[in-house]
């Protein structure tokens, strides 16, 4: 029996990856077979030549295994001492051994472990204010409803069958063009603040959370506003206070769209080890790197919905970011009645079907071993078991109804414009950002003194109540003059310039992570530097790219468009925005990443009619990486303003000129001057 369950073992374990089920049967072998060698050699009834027949067979069995841990290196956790030895293994055991004639032995329950401090505990912290948000809610308010809920229901048909592999396996079996996304109701009225708009694939899912719906796996492709729906779903599921964990490149963008979606509600973005952290705020952003030091106090904070954002990032279940997302949602669903529970990610699956199984447990739909909840009770209620023709398709479906949302571009293409620009806002952390700021302070400062000066320096009997523009505009003006790209000091051009620097690495895993969910995606940027290190990122990720710049003769350049265009493997073009600006066809992407900000909206715009050309059939999204607080979004402002005036102008307006970068270098210098004057620096 042992050989052959051995056997079965080898096979299933020639074909990656080696599933739950195959690593018990592997184990439960292992065990056995040490447990009969010892058996075996104090067996006192056996004569010498008996025992040696016996252990040879065994050393056999032994044998077959450590080829199989050899094909597969993690098995060879199952044998350490120290292994955990599941429920699952141990019914197994059982099984195989009456099956051999043998019955197992009273198995004495084992005494609880000491508790160990969970991992990274020594490095948790407790800001101030989630003390202080602690002692003015000393109590929660039972919640008896989230009690019952949590009364698992009997399994009755499905009782002693394993279901997580035939529910993962549902999805290979799947044929082409098999729905993947929940019946969804239709688009209701939804309460927005104004000027704001959702699109009607956008309304689907707020209506669905209106009705009562509370879980999701929202895996609509980039671009089509995950971010929207899910504040406005917890503005609907009244799922206040609102946990948000993403990827640091994105926190930053989170808060900023709380702030126009959700406008009455507060965020707070945790940094560091959260000493500038409103714990009373509505929603509490932070991301997967510092997670590990937040994780204590923010399961005691009584959040009332989750909001993973990039999901994917936690399909590998052993990591500690993973862990502490599932350790969070628990803690939710332990001391909330159905919270509001969305995972967030245009990549559901990166390897394998395995991947949907963090996910799956972050939304409750199942615990380490089975299905629980809504999902147990309704495959229950389909009355198929796996061992039914139907099983596997009305699995699916029962999965899928549980809230999975998938749509693509090309279906909603109706509902988005045919090209916009998005704008993501990054914040500039650690010494980078430091160097950021005191650049852009020395500035004003010197902006201030020339401004003061020449207050000073005016008759007295000329008086200007408040800030004088004008004044302002020609100090400004006078600063350009001295200033130029090649200059030695700080001024617009250098400072400009550092920023970039500084966003070059975030917007390079933006880039990456674009890449990831959607295929191809152009890179712009201004500088060489820039574009290195954008390149040494993807170089460092395994992410093959296809580099476009100025020095690069005719040939070389055809080649590496042709690499692009022609090539699957090649996922990013990374292209200088004035050497790449014109004259190339990239419309095999529909994403583009800007890096860099351009002095003018007709090179911004040159940039995305790379791929927004005629024969593109996709919705074309440029994703703007802009430094928050910094003189960067003064200057995306000044694009955006500028850019209906450039459009009238070049639509016969005798009246208006076409604006030029000497307009938006001198705007930019009058906003970084007045802030100043308002804020009252020296």
């Amino acid at each position: 029996m042992l050989a052959d369950i051995a056997r079965d073992v080898d096979n299933a374990v020639k074909r990656p990856p080696t599933r739950p089920v195959v690593r018990t049967k592997f184990q439960v072998v292992a065990l056995l077979v040490r447990e009969e060698r010892a058996r075996v050699k104090a067996d006192g009834a056996l004569t010498a030549a008996k025992r040696d027949q016996e252990l040879k067979r065994l050393d056999g069995v032994a044998t077959m295994l450590a080829k199989i841990a050899a094909r597969d290196t993690s098995l060879l956790e199952l044998l350490a001492d120290d292994a955990r030895v599941s429920d699952a293994a141990r019914e197994y055991r059982a099984s195989v051994m009456r099956a051999g004639g043998i019955e197992p032995p009273e198995e004495d329950p084992e005494p609880p472990a000491p508790a160990a401090p969970p991992p990274g505990a020594e490095k948790r912290v407790v800001p101030q204010s989630a003390i202080s948000q602690r002692l003015a809610n000393p109590f929660l308010a039972p919640d008896f409803e989230a009690a019952a809920e949590r009364v698992p229901a009997r399994p009755r048909r499905l009782a002693g069958w394993e279901l997580l592999e035939p529910l993962f396996r549902s999805f290979e079996k799947a044929s082409p063009g098999t729905p993947s996304c929940m019946a969804l109701p239709d688009p209701a009225s939804v309460p927005v603040p104004h000027g704001r708009a959702l699109m009607p694939h956008q309304a689907q899912v707020v209506a669905a959370t209106a009705r009562g719906h509370r879980t999701f796996l929202l895996a609509d492709e980039p671009g089509l506003g995950k971010t929207a729906q899910a504040l406005l779903a917890a503005q609907a599921a009244d799922a206040f206070p609102l946990l948000v964990v993403a990827p640091n490149v994105v926190k930053t963008n989170w808060a900023h769209e709380v702030e126009l979606w959700t406008p009455l509600r507060r965020a707070t973005v945790v940094h560091g080890d959260g000493d500038r952290v409103d714990a009373f705020a509505d929603v509490v952003i932070v991301n997967y790197d510092i997670l590990n030091r937040h994780v204590g106090w923010l399961g005691e904070l009584g959040f009332r919905g989750m909001v993973v954002d990039e999901a994917h990032f936690i399909k590998n279940k052993t990591s500690q970011r993973s862990q502490h997302v599932l350790a969070l949602s628990e803690r939710i669903r332990e001391r909330t009645a159905r919270p509001l529970l969305m995972a967030l990610t245009g990549t559901p699956l990166i390897n394998d079907v395995e991947d949907f199984r963090a996910i799956w447990q972050f939304l409750g739909w199942i615990d380490d071993t089975k299905p629980i909840g809504g999902l147990m009770a309704a495959l229950e209620e389909a009355g198929l078991t796996p061992a039914d023709r139907g099983f596997y398709a009305s699995a699916r479906a029962t999965v899928i109804d549980e809230g999975i949302v998938r749509r693509r571009k090309a279906d909603v293409a109706a509902d988005i414009p045919a090209r916009r620009v998005a704008d993501l806002p990054v914040e500039l952390e650690g010494a980078v950002g430091r160097s950021v700021r005191a650049a852009e302070t020395a500035l004003q400062q010197r902006l201030v003194e020339r401004y003061r000066a020449a207050v000073a320096a005016r008759p007295d009997d000329v008086a200007v109540e408040g800030i004088d523009i004008e004044l302002a505009r020609r100090v400004a003006a006078a600063e350009l003059k001295d200033s130029s790209p090649q200059s030695r000091g700080e001024n617009v051009f250098t400072m400009v310039r550092r920023i970039g620097q500084a966003k070059a690495g975030l917007a390079a895993d933006y880039a990456a992570q674009l890449a990831r969910n959607v295929g191809k995606v152009v890179f712009f940027a201004k500088h060489v530097d820039v574009m290195d290190q954008a390149e040494q990122t993807f170089t460092d990720r395994g992410i093959r790219f296809a580099s476009i710049r100025g020095d690069q003769t005719p040939a070389v350049r055809e080649k590496n468009v042709a690499a692009f265009t022609g090539d699957p493997d090649v996922s990013i073009a990374v292209c200088s925005l004035m050497a790449a600006g014109v004259g190339l066809n990239l419309q095999v992407a529909s994403n583009l990443v800007l890096a860099e900000l351009s002095w003018t909206d007709a090179e911004q715009t040159q940039a995305i009619d790379r791929i927004h050309r005629i024969g593109q059939a996709e919705p074309v999204t440029a994703w703007r990486i802009i430094a928050a607080q910094t003189i960067d979004s003064k200057i995306a402002e000044l694009i955006d303003s500028k850019s209906g005036l450039a459009a009238r102008a070049l639509d016969g307006a005798a009246d208006e000129d076409i604006p030029s970068s000497t307009d938006v270098q001198l705007e930019a210098l009058v906003g970084l001057l007045t802030d100043a004057l308002a804020a009252g620096v020296d």
